[in-house]
């Protein structure tokens, strides 16, 4: 697709290899990665705003790498970010009009993270407005500032969840690797729709602040990419404790192991999976796929497994209401708004969730097309009075979760899910889920993944066993060999 003499999807490792070699510089990288933005993101509009300094970074890292070598497998690679997510410097907009100014003076620490390791910040990607909390029936990827973000490997299919940019962004080629964050589906359901993979991490494995919130009790951010030793890696650079984020307190010794960890995959042999054949009633509704496509597909990666030589054994899941969750989320949003926009200071271009709805309003031709109704809701709650229903219905939507998915693992390592089955459930229980590509519609050739889940801080055995199913099903392919007619005019 490209001749920009870098492999349209390259990895990680072919990446570093490549710099080490000599073959290409970090400088030249972050050049063909901006080219490919500026040829193909205008007809989908996954990147919001490219780093002004992204080309000096990648000088840095070159110079770096002169000196004293490569500081971890990401130096000099390009990442991208999710638009909600502080770099220092570039505004952090959620999508918003209202914030469409607002800059940070300095990075989230997932970000540091990232700059430690020598990564160069090269964009922010688009995403649904206030990570799809701001309205109800908003197209996924739609924002007031960014417009619609489009997916490439069916355009009238939903790019999904809030991450939809940076999934779009990484199925094109535009970057090699991008952070999502989600609060439920966010991460793992574009990746489902945009044939990636996706972790959704245990709720404090990676630093939420300097991420405009939705909900403290679910909100996480985590990798994404072309493949899981890709999202492996990343999720060991971004992962760690963080003083001004108590819940990741345990962080540290799942993200060395993460740092460590072997990317060549063990066999599949011995592993024990739990397997849902049929996604439940209540559970993550599927959009714009067949259930005949879907099932095909996890037959297919059900038979992979088992070839490769996992143990299986079919479970059921018990369905999960609705309302709750979206109570308790409504509850927790103001809030956490708020105490974002404090943690910005005088520069903030609003002080509170409340100024934001009123500048919305102020300018509703442009920022309301779809309204305000999530905001509002939220704003209407007398916090102090709700307090104690929201803490035993908070408990009540965790504890549910906790339970169905208690019963489903057993004595098992992961659950295994047809599409995004199981994202919900692993959002609110606060388990990691990860998604992969189990391949595309044999009518309509739309991508069909699935999804793993596992017990808190099982991350490293989680990806491992991702990897060896990966392996033994190896279907992914770019959105170009999948919809042709949407690039013709564009090699």
């Amino acid at each position: 697709m490209f001749d920009d003499g870098i492999p349209d999807h390259a990895g990680l490792a072919e990446l570093a290899e490549g710099l080490a070699a000599g073959r290409w510089t970090s400088a030249g990288l972050v050049a063909a990665y901006r080219a490919r933005i500026e040829r193909l993101d205008p007809g989908f509009g996954s990147v919001r705003a490219v780093a002004d300094d992204c080309e000096e970074q990648a000088r840095a890292s070159d110079a770096r790498r002169a000196a004293s070598g490569a500081r971890s497998p990401l130096e000099g690679v390009p990442v991208v970010v999710k638009d909600n997510i502080d770099v220092a410097g570039v505004p952090t907009t959620g999508g918003a009009l209202a914030l469409e100014h607002s800059v940070p003076g300095r990075d989230a620490p997932l970000v540091r993270r990232l700059r430690e390791a020598g990564a160069v910040i090269l964009a922010k990607t688009n995403l649904s407005e206030l990570a799809n909390f701001l309205t109800e029936d908003m197209p996924s990827g739609y924002s007031s500032l960014g417009g619609q973000v489009l997916n490439p490997y069916d355009t009238a299919l939903t790019p999904s969840g809030s991450s939809s940019g940076s999934a779009s962004a990484l199925s094109l080629g535009l970057a090699p690797v991008a952070v999502g964050t989600e609060t439920d589906g966010s991460i793992t359901s574009p990746c489902e729709h945009q044939s990636l993979v996706g972790v959704k991490p245990t709720l404090g494995l990676v630093s939420r602040t300097g991420i405009l919130p939705i909900a403290p009790s679910q909100d996480t951010a985590g990798p994404m990419a072309a493949s899981v030793a890709d999202a492996a890696t990343l999720l060991g650079v971004i992962a760690g404790s963080d003083a001004d984020d108590p819940s990741t307190a345990g962080a540290d010794e799942v993200a060395a192991r993460l740092r460590s960890l072997r990317t060549d995959w063990p066999s599949l042999t011995g592993a024990r999976l739990a397997v849902v054949v049929a996604v439940p009633e209540g559970a993550r509704r599927e959009v714009g796929r067949s259930r005949e496509d879907r099932r095909g597909c996890h037959d297919a990666l059900l038979a992979a497994l088992r070839s490769a030589g996992a143990a299986t054994v079919e479970v059921g899941v018990e369905p999960q209401p609705q309302d709750d969750e979206m109570a308790v989320l409504t509850f927790e949003f103001a809030p956490a708004v708020d105490a974002y926009l404090a943690a910005l200071g005088p520069a903030a271009p609003v002080k509170t969730m409340a100024e934001l709805a009123r500048w919305n309003a102020a300018h509703a031709d442009r920022a309301l097309k779809f309204g305000q109704v999530h905001v509002e809701q939220a704003l209407a709650i007398d916090h102090e009075t709700a307090r104690a229903a929201h803490e035993t219905r908070r408990d009540g939507v965790r504890a549910a979760a906790l339970s169905a998915l208690e019963a489903a693992i057993g004595d098992r390592e992961a659950i295994l899910f047809p599409g995004s089955g199981g994202t919900s459930l692993a959002a609110r229980a606060g388990w990691p889920s990860l998604v992969l590509p189990a391949g595309y519609g044999a009518a309509s050739r739309r991508p069909v993944g699935a999804t793993l889940v596992s017990r808190p801080w099982t991350e490293p055995r989680l990806l491992a066993i991702a990897g060896g199913l990966e392996r033994a099903h190896p279907v992914r392919r770019p959105p170009w060999a999948i919809n042709p007619a949407a690039f013709r005019g564009l090699a």
